[in-house]
């Protein structure tokens, strides 16, 4: 039974909806867009309530304004304001231009502030409330002074004779209670389009939000950045190179381990895969239609396993790596182990025979000829022996001749070493493993083998295999390194020259029995690479291969004619 230890999962059991609701980023971030909207319309509404309410308040005072200077100019004004009765002709005639106006009150007066008229009679004759100075004074004003009906909006003009003195006054106003009347519309025009706003906003941030939701899956600020982080660290522990593409094959993820398997630097994001510099087979292979499983890769300097598959219905694609760089390096060591055990089976069913057939002359008494038989034997079979280990002193080289040597006599193909071929212990540098020395000479024998078998068919003479093994200090004189020269020439129907480009491909093959997997001279490059050395193609009787590797660290260039490439 699994018990599920997710801290997302049981938070979220536990709460309740709206507590799960503010807790989800989603949900906070609407609880935020809600705040915000709200707020914003309701500042937009105070503020058009405020400049609906100035802009009708200034309407308001020059509409007063106008209707003031209309009545002081008015002749019948000026003909009553002379007269006995002042109020009996103006109280109808100012009633009349109020109602017509909407206006709160007009009022005439006397220079000392007497009311003439008044919409409330009982208030004829008394003083009026306001400031009349500057009307005194000959000037028009307006204030908000609060009177006989309240609070309001009033203008106080001069009425003027014809030598333009002051002879009376006109005030007209507008109560604030009447303005606000004014608004009452507008104010719940305003109302209105503000609460329609804040629906609409609240509906839109909760369609947007529920989206949100579902793309986090109601996690919270917290939960995303726990996982965010639990993301990160997995990419850079695991030992698998990953690396993740969009539908334009740019890349959007590449973690650690994918970086030094393919020796990518600097920023890779949104970069195609054609422009990272990859192999073109692997470059070919990631973009492929089919999916790629399992399949062998070389690199610069290592050998990956290369797994790709397709993100959801054409999202983009998934691209592993697997570093078979050791794993190939122990393949190569182990086939050589396993040759160099059939050897050995071979060469004891070789010597069980011999010692059989010298038995049998013994017991037929032909006992020189079986001790001339037993010596021949002996001197043949210590021959290669002897030149191996006086040339070669180097332990993992002569081992690994001698096991060539004898599995390609089991094959009935001849190999020899040269006799320039000389290397002593110790010559050798620490960094130059033995590893790679296997998998080099290995691979460079292992294919000239093949070669002189399959010339063999069309040649008369025997297949042979010539090796040469040396420190060539030649180049010296021209402030060359001393390198490690490891040729391999066989009796094979050579390399076409057109093919010398493709020769360390991987997949690259002469075998037509499928036996082939293509890898040999493509390790053989990589390791000549991988320890600042070249290889090189030439021809003799058959195909020649060279390998220079460094002895001193740093880079050597290869020498002499060839149709050759460098590693």
């Amino acid at each position: 039974m699994s018990v599920s230890t997710s801290p997302t999962r049981s938070r979220r059991r536990w709460f309740p909806l709206p507590r799960r609701l503010v807790r989800s980023l989603a949900g906070q971030l609407f609880v935020v867009q809600v705040v915000i909207v709200a707020a914003v319309v309701a500042g937009g509404a105070v503020l058009a309530y405020l400049f609906t309410a100035e802009r009708t308040e200034d309407a308001a005072r020059n509409e007063v304004t106008s209707i003031a200077h209309a009545v002081a100019d008015s002749p019948a004004v000026r003909s009553a304001v002379g007269g006995p009765d002042p109020t009996a002709v103006l109280q109808p005639y100012v009633e009349q231009v109020r109602q017509d106006t909407g206006v709160s009150f007009i009022t005439v007066m006397d220079t000392d502030g007497v009311r003439w008229t008044h919409p409330l009679p009982e208030q004829i004759g008394k003083r009026y409330l306001g400031h009349i100075d500057w009307a005194l004074a000959g000037q028009t004003r307006s204030e908000t002074y609060t009177g006989t009906l309240g609070p309001s909006v009033r203008v106080v003009t001069p009425v003027l004779d014809d030598q333009h003195r002051v002879v009376a006054l006109v005030s007209v106003g507008l109560t604030l209670e009447s303005i606000s009347a004014q608004l009452s519309g507008p104010l719940l025009a305003l109302v209105g389009v503000a609460v329609a706003a804040l629906a609409l906003g609240g509906v839109g941030t909760y369609l947007a939000n529920s989206r949100l939701r579902r793309h986090t899956h109601g996690m919270g600020p917290d939960e995303l950045s726990h996982l965010y982080e639990y993301h990160q660290a997995t990419l850079r522990s695991v030992r698998e190179g990953l690396i993740l593409l969009d539908r334009a094959h740019r890349v959007v993820l590449c973690n650690d381990a994918a970086r030094e398997l393919l020796g990518l630097e600097g920023e890779l994001d949104g970069l195609p895969v054609a422009e990272l510099g990859l192999p073109e087979a692997l470059v070919t292979a990631v973009l492929g239609e089919e999916p790629v499983r399992d399949e062998v890769h070389l690199t610069a300097e290592r050998v990956v396993v290369l797994n790709t598959s397709t993100i959801g219905t054409g999202l983009g694609r998934v691209v592993t790596l697997r570093d078979h760089t050791e794993l190939q390096s122990l393949s190569g060591e182990l086939d050589s182990v396993r040759g160099f055990t059939e050897a050995l089976g071979a060469q004891a069913h070789e010597a069980a025979n011999r010692l059989h057939a010298v038995v049998s002359l013994i017991e037929l008494g032909r006992h020189e000829q079986a001790v001339e038989f037993a010596t021949a034997e002996l001197a043949l079979a210590q021959q290669l022996t002897d030149r191996v280990v006086a040339a070669v002193g180097e332990p993992v080289l002569a081992a690994l001749l001698l096991g060539k040597a004898a599995q390609a006599a089991e094959r009935g193909v001849e190999l020899t070493l040269t006799e320039d071929s000389r290397i002593d212990d110790g010559v050798l540098p620490p960094g130059l493993s033995a590893r790679d020395l296997i998998t080099v000479l290995g691979n460079l024998i292992d294919n000239a083998v093949d070669a002189a078998i399959s010339g063999a068919a069309r040649s008369p003479d025997a297949p042979e295999v010539t090796v040469t093994a040396r420190i060539d200090t030649g180049g010296e004189a021209d402030g060359a390194a001393a390198c490690l020269l490891l040729r391999v020439a066989d009796t094979g129907a050579g390399i076409d020259p057109a093919a010398v480009e493709d020769v360390f491909r991987r997949g690259w093959s002469t075998k037509q029995d499928g036996r082939g997997h293509g890898l040999g001279l493509a390790l053989v490059a990589q390791a000549a690479r991988r320890n600042g050395g070249t290889v090189e193609v030439g021809r003799d009787r058959g195909a020649v291969l060279t390998v220079r590797l460094p002895l001193a660290g740093g880079r050597v260039v290869g020498s002499g004619e060839r149709e050759g490439v460098p590693a």
